[in-house]
């Protein structure tokens, strides 16, 4: 590893972020051709566009691009590069296409892929990247993002930033299918997971063809105030790197809670959440912490779409999020979802498996829409009256009325579970 900085107890500052990057980049030496990889506007808090400014201020005309990680998520719109990377210029930035922009540098043999899913699957692994980081002449890459709890892969960042980030239709449908299939609770917020092993054979058996990749990241926590600091910033090339910044982000964005959510309130940032495909993060980070029987009620004043991708968006209306033996019959019945593994993974991660009901409260979807994907509907600006996101704070509390709640302001930035239910992975 590089380089590291801690500070849990008053988190690490804009400038004192500044200063350590600078130095990191002084270490790497002389470059005259500089590819950048942050994350996009979904993950606006992992401070990844402060990094990026911060390369820009450093390398100049020799950070010669941009290519925010978009897997499969929506181009961003020039307001979102503003908001998000300040004054580094547009003419920078890149947009990952990944159905068409990819190439494959090796395979991951199915042999492993059995191994590593206990037998449950038998195919091999593409590892695909954006061509742009083979062909386009850089003689250094920085990956920038948040090591922060994930349902596919159990922690993310690192090497996904590549293989999904920037990865092909196949790779990422099969990675994610690989997840679900071993079970999402079996691998929320732990960093030795199917999926990591997928991305670490990648990286240790084709990466050489690549031009060195350093990886900068964040561990981002809640503040008292109700906001986020940085807690901790990771820079390095190898798998200590992520393993270092993986057991950090347990401290800081893992609760585990005293006893079941029997009724759980959360809040959707619209300016962040726009699909159910982002938004449901508020149901893959609570699932372990969910009461049998509880109510999850999610206010997602943005939400207008299922899946980002126009594909993924029709998958989801055709089968809806109905739990995981539902959606693996549907798979062995349909070409369409054998062919959107991802979109499939994603349909198993959203449903509560019937253990708990989910009320989406959608700003711009009918209820018609929300009840045929397999939610129930909740009227926007009646629960928003109830549960005001500007006076609850995260936590337990008791309403006016003596209903007791947990509310959380932001999914993207935790995990939380009782201890029984984590325990089983």
């Amino acid at each position: 590893m590089l380089c590291s900085q801690v500070d849990l107890a008053n988190g690490i500052d804009q400038e004192a972020m500044r200063e350590w990057t600078r130095e990191v980049f002084s270490r790497l030496g002389e470059k005259k051709r500089v590819l950048v990889i942050p994350p996009d506007f979904t993950c606006f808090h992992s401070r990844a566009g402060l990094l990026t400014q911060f390369a820009y201020e450093y390398y100049g005309e020799r950070l010669a691009a941009v290519l925010p990680a978009l897997g499969t998520h929506a181009p961003m719109t020039e307001e979102q590069i503003r908001t998000m990377f300040g004054p580094v210029p547009s003419h920078l930035f890149r947009v990952h296409d990944w159905r068409n922009d990819v190439v494959t540098l090796g395979t991951v043999p199915s042999e492993y892929v059995r191994e590593i899913t206990e037998g449950k699957l038998d195919f091999d692994w593409p590892v695909q990247v954006n061509r742009l980081l083979l062909e386009g002449g850089f003689d250094l890459i920085l990956s920038f993002g948040q090591v922060v709890p994930h349902e596919v892969i159990g922690m993310a960042n690192y090497n996904k930033n590549l293989f999904v980030g920037t990865g092909g239709r196949v790779a990422i449908n099969r990675s994610h299918f690989v997840g679900a299939v071993y079970g999402m609770e079996r691998i929320m917020g732990r960093a030795d997971t199917p999926v990591r092993k997928l991305f670490n054979y990648g990286s240790d058996h084709y990466c050489d063809r690549l031009p060195p990749i350093v990886y900068v990241q964040t561990v981002v926590g809640r503040t008292e105030e109700g906001g986020t600091a940085v807690k901790g910033i990771f820079a390095g090339e190898g798998h200590e790197v992520f393993q270092a910044a993986a057991d950090l982000a347990y401290r800081v964005n893992f609760e585990m809670v005293p006893r079941p959510f029997q009724k759980c309130v959360v809040y959707l940032d619209p300016a962040e959440f726009q699909s159910t495909w982002l938004g449901n993060k508020a149901i893959y980070r609570t699932r372990m912490a969910m009461a049998d029987g509880g109510e999850l009620i999610i206010l997602a004043p943005g939400v207008k779409e299922f899946g980002e991708d126009p594909g993924n968006d029709a998958v989801i209306r055709k089968y809806g999020y109905h739990g995981t033996e539902a959606t693996l019959a549907a798979v062995r019945e349909n070409a369409d979802l054998q062919d959107s593994l991802g979109a499939a993974a994603h349909l198993i991660h959203g449903s509560s498996e019937g253990r708990f009901t989910i009320t989406y409260a959608p700003g711009h979807l009918t209820r018609e829409e929300i009840e045929r994907a397999g939610f129930r509907y909740g009227d926007l600006k009646e629960l928003m009256a109830r549960y005001d996101p500007a006076v609850l704070r995260d936590g337990f509390q008791t309403m006016p009325d003596g209903e007791e709640i947990f509310y959380i302001s932001n999914p993207a930035i935790g995990l939380w579970a009782v201890p029984e239910r984590f325990g089983n992975g």
